[in-house]
Formats: structure tokens, sequence, C-alpha cells
């Protein structure tokens, strides 16, 4: 039985399986009524948004913690936590001043002290704070509503790296709290944002919970993605993890959850044929599948294994294990700027087209001087389209003639894993298979897209010559000397393989007509979500 039927077959199976009600805490049961329940891409495993840059826990942030600044729908930033800024003629001097009455969930207000801290806690991680930390002369509280940040030399886009939606977002934490080494996780989650993180509730594997912060006071503009007034209908938020999507198709079916975030393609038809339920592609920037390599060790530290990655791929097979037969969710992306932006190109990307060059491949592993040694893979098991992306890898690294040692774990081991830069016999990894969202593609904002040897999702990318080209996209004072930057960006990330681009695709939510305010953007928002019986 090959893998469509199969799902098709299991989730027939476990619909008539629940009759009794989805498995859940008796909390969760008393608090059906009310709450909004979302099944989730992943488990929140690892809750520290600046210390892991996976989108689940950005996600999670995003309720808990406020921003600055927020990027809305046409990727323009906007005021949030953030009253009024002001900057010097000479462009060094920033003044930022808070809104009135922002308040932690502990009751603490929020103070410029605050917002320094969390700024130089995110700067650590983060390759816009390490640029803004680079010519920092000064940041500084100066009053309790009143912050200074001093710098050496302009930095036009400064409210793009306070607000920007691309992992990791600068969260406003409690000074204690951002006092954290940036390399170690946090234990307290408290933040000023509209939901509290309940922590008593949280079972990774398994379930989150937030319930609405009624002393958070949104902003008086309509909500857009991640700016605007954030506006909780819901008294409580539940996260319910299901890592099988037969399971969570069978469940949002039968009403035990309301939202799930991630349909699978092979099961969109089915839900669709649900009345109760809406499937829709929320996302039109759409996803981008990555392969991340590790490039601190053998073979991968030396380029020629990189490019051999790059010269056997083959996108169609990527994407057709995940996405399905239809031609309409998904494009080739010979590159590493998102369709859909302005600066997309194909700059240096004939190596991604055509037909697939395995003995060119081999060869180049060769001369890479690979021997036959382990090849650690990673693949999450409790990520659909993880899961499919690495059989197709382990397949691929063996007909290159691999020894492939293949850990096949949950999500939540990959993320603790990738973070380590021990050898990969050693606890480490030399590759494994994620995706990022399309928006997150568009400019060199993200850290995904940089190379200065600090990222872990990227291997750890360094290149001095990607490098170059993106701080000449920062500098550049108009749109062509910027798009002209991302066309050398291209070339050269796609001559040092920062990652092997997968493919560019479409991918669907489904939700019960009972919710109302789901709305458009790459990641599930709360703001103005409410649900009936």
């Amino acid at each position: 039985m090959d893998r469509r039927a199969f799902l098709k077959s299991a989730a027939k199976a476990a619909a008539l399986a629940i009759t009794g009600g989805f498995s859940t805490p008796a909390i969760s049961q008393r608090a059906a009524a009310r709450a909004v329940r979302l099944v989730p891409h992943a488990d929140l495993a690892n809750f520290d948004p600046i210390w892991t840059p996976a989108y689940i826990a950005r996600n999670a942030g995003l309720l808990v913690w406020d921003m600055l600044y927020g990027m809305d729908a046409r990727l323009q930033v906007q005021r949030q936590m953030v009253e009024a800024e002001e900057v010097s003629a000479d462009g060094l001097t920033w003044t930022f001043r808070l809104r009135h009455g922002l308040k932690f969930h502990d009751g603490e207000p929020v103070l410029a002290r605050d917002a320094v801290a969390s700024i130089k806690r995110w700067a650590v991680r983060d390759p816009l704070g390490r640029m803004l930390a680079a010519i920092e002369n000064e940041l500084v509280a100066v009053d309790d509503r009143t912050f200074r940040w001093v710098l050496k030399r302009p930095y036009p886009k400064m409210l793009l790296a306070l607000g920007k939606i691309s992992t990791p977002c600068c969260f406003v934490m409690p000074a204690r709290i951002a006092a954290t080494d940036p390399f170690k996780q946090i234990t307290e989650h408290v933040g000023s944002g509209p939901m509290r993180f309940i922590r008593r509730d949280w079972l990774p594997g398994a379930m989150a919970a937030f319930e609405k912060f009624a002393d958070y006071v949104p902003r008086e503009e309509e909500p857009s993605w991640l700016a605007g007034g954030k506006r909780i209908a819901a008294d409580r938020i539940e996260w319910v993890v299901i890592p099988d999507g037969a399971t969570a198709a069978a469940a949002l079916q039968a009403g035990e959850v309301d939202w799930w975030e991630l349909a699978l393609p092979d099961l969109v038809p089915m839900l669709r044929k649900n009345r109760k339920l809406i499937v829709d592609i929320q996302d039109q920037m759409g996803n981008v599948g990555i392969m991340s390599i590790n490039h601190l060790f053998p073979p991968f530290n030396d380029v020629r294994a990189r490019r051999a990655i790059l010269t056997a791929i083959n996108q169609q097979e990527y994407m057709q294990a995940f996405v399905g037969d239809d031609a309409s969710l998904w494009k080739p992306l010979p590159g590493y700027i998102s369709h859909g932006s302005p600066f997309y190109n194909e700059e240096g990307g004939d190596v991604l087209k055509g037909a697939r060059q395995l003995d060119a491949a081999k060869s180049l592993l060769a001369q890479s001087g690979y021997a036959g040694e382990p090849i650690v893979c990673m693949a999450a098991q409790d990520i659909p389209h993880h899961k499919a992306w690495g059989d197709v890898t382990v397949d691929l690294l063996k007909r290159l003639g691999m020894n492939v040692d293949f850990v096949a774990v949950d999500w939540g081991t990959v993320v603790a894993r990738r973070a380590q830069k021990k050898p990969p016999g050693q606890g480490g990894w030399h590759i494994y298979p994620t995706s990022i969202f399309g928006v997150d593609c568009v400019t060199p904002t993200t850290p995904f897209l940089h190379a200065d040897g600090s990222f872990l999702m990227n291997g750890w990318a360094k290149s001095p010559g990607v490098e170059v080209e993106i701080a000449a996209w920062f500098d550049a004072t108009n749109f062509d000397a910027e798009q002209a930057a991302m066309r050398r960006f291209n070339k050269a990330a796609l001559e040092h393989v920062l990652y092997a681009p997968l493919g560019w695709y479409l991918r669907h939510y489904a939700w019960r007509r009972n919710l109302a305010g789901v709305s458009q953007a790459p990641l599930p928002l709360f703001w103005g979500v409410s649900k009936t019986a």
C-alpha cells in the first residue's frame, strides 16, 4: 500500500476510533467550550524564542511576549510597544518611548530597562542584532519609559531589525529573565503579551496552554500580522500535539480540536468534503524546503561535498514526497530568495536545474576526500514533511555512495541536537531536512540567509563573500541597488552552498466553521479569533 492510500485509510479508522472523546487533561475538558484548540505543526518542547530559532517557539512567543515593533501583512514595520521614536539628523542616535500602561503578567510595569536588557540578549543570537551591536556606542535606559541607542554609523533599517517576523524576533522580557545567558534556556515565561503561558498545564509532547491576560492593552489600530491591536476573544488557547496526520484529521472532523496548522496535502480532498470544515491556503508567500548541512565537519566542511548535494538533489522528488502530484502547489526554487519577493532571481541557479547528474556529484564527493565515514542524517518523525523528506534524503545519500547513520527522532530532539557543535559521531550531526516560511526569504533580514558562522540552522555557514553582498543590500539607497545586491548574493550563496533548497510550496490550514477570525498569515495568529458552540 502506498503512502497516500495508507493515510486515507488510517484517517477513516482513526475517525471511527474517536467515539469517547480525544484524550486530554481534565482542565482541557472543563474548558473545551471556551478554549480554541489548535493542532500545531510541532511540539513546543523547548520554549525560549531567543535560545532556539524554531518556529514553534516563535509562534508561542508571539502570544506571551510583545515586541517593540511588528511587521504587518504589507511587510511594513509598525509601532507595537513603542509610542514614538526619534532619530537624530545624522542617523546616529535613536530615542524610543514606550507606550503608557504596559504591564508584565506578574503585575510589574514594563520599563525601558527591560527593553534594553531584552535587546541585548536578542542581539547575541540574531544577525541583525549583531550588526547593530557591532556599531553600537551605547544602549541605555534614560527613564522608566525611554531608552536611547547611540550608533557609530547610521543603520537605516533599524525598525526592520526590531520588528521583523523572522525568528528570532526581538521579544521584550523582564530584565531579570533577559539577563539569562542567550545560549541557555530561560526558566520563566513571564511576558507582557496578550496571553499568559500556563506552565502547570505544559506537557511537552502533549499540550501547551495559554490564557487571556486581562491587563493587556492592545493598540487602537486594526491587527495585521504582528502589528496593530492584538485583541484576544478566547479565554483560553490550547495547542494539542497530534503527530499522526490521520489522527489529527479525525480529531478535527469530530470536533475534538478546532484548527489544524498543517493539514496534510493527502488528506485535504477528504477534509473538503466535510461541510463543517474550511480548508484553505492562508499564506500565499508559501514555504521553502531546505536541507541544512553542517559546515563544521568532514565531508561537508569542504564546499565540494556540499556542491555534490546540490548537483544531485531533485527538487521534484522532494516536493512530490509531501505536497503530492498537484503541480499548482509547488515550484522549483533555484536559489535562496522566495517566489513572491521583488528580489527573486535565479542568478547562479543552473546547478539546480535540468537533469540530475549523480556521476558528477559522486566525483565532487570523492574530490572532497569522503571515504565512507558514517553520515548522520536526522529527520523529525513527528512532522510529516520532515519525515517524508528524511526518507528521500536517505535514499539520495545512499545513491551517492554514502554510509548513512539515520537518526529518526522527534522534532524536539532535532532542535536540541542541531545546536550541538560536537562531532557528528559524538552527538552532533551532518544533515537534516526542514522548512522555512517564504516570507523569511524575501530579504536578507533572516538569519537563515546569513553566513557569518553563527547560525546553527544553516550549519554555521561562513562566507565573507556572502556577507559582503548582504551588507551591500543593507547599505543600498535605492531599489535597483538592492536588487543588484540580491542577484550577487544568490550567486555567492549557491557557490558556497549555505544550505540545499528543496523547492517552494503552498500548504493548507484547516479549521471548523464555528471558528471565526482566522486570518491570512504565515502562522496561526489568534487576535480576533473566536469560537461558538
